[in-house]
């Protein structure tokens, strides 16, 4: 009798890979425990966010650590999901330079265009060049070669070097030292949201931008820029 399906493999593959520290062989041979012989799609079908979660917590060797966005992300891949969705949009057409002084940036996505994921398990980067008078999604980067790779976190950076910032719904030290090494700069948003409209925040900062967007642009601080408007009046 076969142990594990097909195609429960797969998708216990896919979940694996979305808990980030988690270990794939041990993620496997707990979950048989937990759902007993054989494994099943209607079986998996059937698991829980918080099933997940009380199988993590408190098992060492699987890291108990993990983040809700990640488990929430694997056991939709243990649902069947394969990282494919159709609600994602499609990039626009874009020239290099057409949107002077603007911005590239990487959003970490689970679904649509939504800013939800985590640095290490989101399915894609959506690639963003952002104007002052423009917003464009430039491309959509699937980050499952890069988890592929021996180190998937520097391999997920190096798909995105091109950009300044990446917005993540989490991401962790050793992760996040890693993103800046590539030139990245990762800010953090707990809260799901649109990427339009926090992208649309970042927007209309462009012309004073706070010290941090400055750096990164280059360009001197709104506020360093009223303090030395005030020093030539003095």
């Amino acid at each position: 009798m076969t142990t594990i399906t097909k195609g429960a493999a797969l998708r216990i593959a896919l979940a694996a890979k979305a808990l980030e520290g988690v270990d794939a062989r041990a993620f496997t041979v707990k979950l048989a425990e937990r759902l007993g012989l054989p494994v099943t799609e209607d079986k998996l079908a059937a698991f829980t966010v918080a099933d997940l979660k009380s199988m993590l917590t408190g098992e060492e060797s699987l890291e108990p650590d993990v983040d809700m966005a990640s488990i929430k992300l694997a056991v939709r891949y243990l649902w069947g999901e394969n990282g494919d969705d159709s609600s994602v949009p499609k990039p626009e057409s874009y020239a290099e330079g057409e949107l002077p002084g603007s911005l590239r940036v990487a959003v970490a996505s689970n679904s649509g265009d939504n800013l939800d994921g985590h640095f290490g398990s989101a399915p894609r980067f959506l690639v963003y060049q952002v104007g002052k008078t423009a917003i464009k999604l430039v491309d959509v980067r699937p980050t499952l070669i890069a988890d592929e790779a021996e180190d998937k976190n520097v391999a997920r950076a190096e798909l995105i070097n091109d950009c300044r910032i990446v917005y993540v719904q989490s991401i962790g030290g050793p992760a996040a030292a890693k993103v800046v090494r590539a030139g990245l700069h990762p800010v953090k948003v707990p809260v799901p949201v649109p990427a339009p409209e926090i992208l649309a925040k970042l927007q209309a900062v462009l012309d004073a931008p706070p010290p941090w967007l400055a750096k990164i642009m280059g360009v001197e601080a709104a506020s360093l820029a009223r303090f030395a408007a005030e020093e030539e009046e003095a």
